[in-house]
């Protein structure tokens, strides 16, 4: 650090401590605002004129400082020199200490380089052992795992010598195949089960609500056909009912034989994918949905079944 820079920190430090608490004190004599007269210019000029005034001591107090400085920066001159000259006899003292110590650091730092070096290799012996046990355990594991799995090759390999497959990879993509093909199917089928079930539940509704119609149709007729022997002398105007009753019941009729009709045909189409067709009448509407029934549940055993062993392949 230079003289110059040491006394312009020095003299700032000084004064700081010198007239820091000086110039706190002065500033909190002045009075504040609500004790400010009427007249602002004249209470500034005031405050100008006691600034400048502390400004001049302050410049006499630097300068004062600033001499009592320069002196002992004479000093500093002084103990200078005379460290220079310290510094030189102390330097051919050190030098010839040195030149004593050169020859022992390099061998300690040889030594100390050769032991670090053993430790070194010693760190990587012990951690390329540690890795050969892990690879080791590795090994066995992947070995347990292949001779546990070397079943599963065996089977491939006979499907594909007992088959028109020629590797191992067709039969996998078959499966493959297989397998979206099937879950396509479940998907048509749980459709169709849907759609089953709602025409069934129509057709039950529709058959119970046509069947109470019907019932209270005929009580109809068989009241109008006794109110009919009772009062024959007014034969055309039951006719002319009856034939209306009649012909109501024609058309529900027709309807229900309409909703008969596409069950069977629902029916027909179940039967040409069953080997074993049962005999239904065509007539028997009720056993005939039972069928379709139970194939749609069939469909959805075989699906259960073949997911259940896919995660039985899964986990193994």
């Amino acid at each position: 650090m230079s003289l110059g820079t040491l006394e312009e920190e020095d003299l700032a430090e000084y004064f700081r401590l010198q007239y820091g608490e000086r110039l706190l004190q002065l500033l909190q004599k002045f009075p504040s605002i609500e004790e400010q007269s009427e007249s602002p210019s004249i209470r500034l000029l005031e405050k100008k004129k006691e600034a400048q005034i502390l400004h001049r001591v302050m410049e006499e107090k630097k300068e004062t400082f600033k001499r009592k400085m320069e002196s002992l920066n004479q000093r500093w001159e002084d103990l200078a020199v005379k460290e220079a000259q310290l510094k030189a006899h102390m330097q051919k003292f050190e030098q010839f200490i040195q030149e004593n110590d050169q020859k022992r650091i390099r061998a300690l730092k040889k030594a100390n380089k050769e032991r670090e070096l053993k430790q070194l290799r010693v760190q990587e012996l012990a951690k390329a052992n540690q890795e050969i046990v892990a690879l080791r355990l590795k090994h066995q594991r992947l070995s347990s795992k292949l001779q546990a799995y070397s079943i599963f090759n065996k089977y491939l390999e006979k499907v594909v010598e007992n088959s028109e497959f020629e590797e191992i990879q067709e039969v996998i993509a078959r499966y493959k195949t297989l397998v979206s093909m099937n879950h396509d199917l479940m998907q048509s089928v749980q459709d169709g089960q849907e759609k089953i079930e709602h025409a069934k539940a129509r057709l039950a509704h529709y058959m119970k609500e046509k069947g109470d119609e019907i019932l209270q149709l005929n009580n109809q007729l068989a009241q109008l056909q006794m109110r009919y022997d009772r009062a024959h002398s007014n034969v055309i105007v039951w006719e002319s009912r009856w034939a209306h009753i009649q012909n109501t019941a024609a058309k529900k009729t027709l309807l229900l034989g309409t909703i008969k009709m596409a069950t069977l045909n629902l029916f027909q189409m179940v039967s040409k994918q069953l080997k074993d067709s049962p005999s239904v009448s065509l007539e028997d509407t009720h056993k005939q949905l039972d069928v379709i029934q139970q194939y749609i549940q069939d469909l959805s055993d075989i699906l259960a079944e073949v997911k259940k062993k896919e995660q039985q392949q899964i986990r193994v």
